[in-house]
């Protein structure tokens, strides 16, 4: 099982980066283009907390989880009217 989570958060990692590469192509847009990045990144380190615990694994999520959450003020701030 640990192996299948293993290759799923590989693919969702993969992912995140074709996907903000895409995002970062189409629209020039660099914080975007992260923050979509992002998205999959969590969803992979979510997929990697499903495994065996390790302290090191929950401090990659957290510190993925932190990231997203100051790309997300970021482009708050940087909005129409931010």
């Amino acid at each position: 099982m640990t192996g299948l989570l293993d290759s799923l958060a590989l693919l969702c990692t993969a992912a995140g980066l074709v996907a903000g590469i895409t995002v970062l192509a189409s629209s020039r847009d660099s914080l975007l283009a992260l923050r979509t990045a992002l998205e999959l990144w969590v969803a992979a380190g979510l997929l990697r907390l499903a495994g065996p615990p390790s302290w090191s694994t929950l401090a990659a999520v957290a510190a993925v989880i932190v990231t997203r959450q100051l790309i997300t003020q970021a482009l708050r701030w940087s909005g129409p009217g931010g």
